[in-house]
């Protein structure tokens, strides 16, 4: 019987083979996801939509590049999606097709983001597309907190969330 050369063996036990295995395969249980994988399918399959302007608007947004804010695209609030949010100031921004207009819907989407703390920004998909350098200083005075009231107006809309008891504005 030969001997075999035991050095370029691998470990029998522990050693590099046992570090080099997933954490779910080495008996510890992997944390639990904030979401649902289906609430996950449904903002990948949202973020992969062919809208020109959230593709436009999300160019100006990402990576920090408007005032050094934080933004995610399809952030799931309760049972809806937001099209972008920035969580550190609780914005949310939305984009409307003209299927949008007068929508109750959006109106009850708007005051449960509210409840939950968030300010809700929207805007036509159209002036996004026309006037991006605008949307985004509006964006940017949402999010410094130079919007201080609710505002409703042909090519806006500004949900804001934090209200004093009693205000009448409501």
């Amino acid at each position: 019987m030969g001997t075999r050369d035991q050095s370029s063996s691998p470990p029998q036990s522990g050693g590099e083979v046992a570090r080099a295995k997933p954490e779910t395969e080495r008996g510890t249980p992997s944390p639990p996801s904030r979401r649902s994988p289906e609430k996950i399918a449904r903002a990948r399959e949202l973020r992969h939509g062919d809208n020109q302007a959230e593709a436009i608007l999300w160019s100006e947004l990402k990576a920090r590049k408007l005032g050094g804010y934080k933004f995610v695209r399809q952030m799931p609030i309760g049972p809806y999606f937001a099209d972008f949010a920035c969580r550190s100031q609780k914005l949310v921004v939305e984009l409307d097709g003209s299927q949008h207009a007068g929508s109750s819907y959006d109106r009850r989407r708007d005051e449960f983001m509210r409840s939950e703390g968030f300010s809700v920004l929207r805007f036509w998909s159209f002036d996004v597309l026309k006037n991006t350098r605008s949307v985004c200083e509006t964006v940017l005075a949402a999010l410094e907190g130079r919007l201080a009231e609710d505002v409703v107006a042909p090519d806006l809309r500004f949900v804001l969330a934090t209200r004093k008891t009693g205000d009448s504005a409501l």
